[in-house]
């Protein structure tokens, strides 16, 4: 079932699409991370968020 409030969806985009991944260990880490939670590794990067089907 489709969300179809506006605020929600972004919110669930948010949290969705908007986290960094450890390069080392592949952990998903906050988007406000420098350092990795479990490694403590500096090597993070964005998800990537690209549009279209799978």
């Amino acid at each position: 079932m489709p969300i179809t409030d506006i605020a929600k969806k972004q919110l669930a985009q948010k949290h969705r699409l908007f986290y960094k991944i450890c390069r080392d260990c592949g952990v998903r880490n906050p988007a406000s991370a420098y350092r990795c939670r479990k490694c403590r590794g500096g090597n993070l990067r964005w998800k990537k968020r690209e549009l279209g089907a799978k």
